[in-house]
């Protein structure tokens, strides 16, 4: 499995992410998206109104790069983040390789290459003790 069952906690809880694509130009683009971990494939499916015609979805058909984060603050006092960022390929699903896979409309697939987590868990140790969790899967 690419994700520990803490970082699939995490990312159950958030309803709310950011892809960064990479635009023909090669400037970045970065959008808020909504998501959900398709246990089936180990992946991160990305959908929404009007996906196909999107410029997010045609960066994803150029060149399959993105980057991904979910993240929050559970607290401010004391100061407290938490994050996943997952880096990888992605595919555009179109309509009906979307169809073919069981899914209600194009889709971007993200599939992990590198997963960053922070702040997940240990409340009670002191923020500056944290480390990160990263790894190539």
């Amino acid at each position: 499995m690419s994700f520990t069952q803490q970082e699939l906690d995490y990312l159950a809880s958030q309803r709310l992410g950011r892809l960064a694509t990479v635009q023909p130009n090669g400037t970045l683009q970065v959008s808020p998206v909504g998501f959900h971990y398709n246990a089936g494939t180990s992946t991160i499916d990305i959908q929404g109104y009007n996906m196909a015609a999107s410029r997010k979805f045609r960066n994803v058909a150029d060149n399959g790069k993105v980057a991904f984060v979910v993240d929050d603050v559970p607290s401010v006092d004391p100061w407290r983040v938490r994050c996943v960022e997952i880096r990888g390929r992605a595919e555009a699903l179109d309509a009906e390789a979307a169809e073919a896979n069981d899914l209600g409309g194009p889709t971007i697939r993200i599939h992990p290459e590198r997963i960053i987590s922070f702040g997940l868990g240990a409340t009670d140790q002191d923020v500056h003790q944290l480390v990160s969790n990263a790894r190539d899967v």
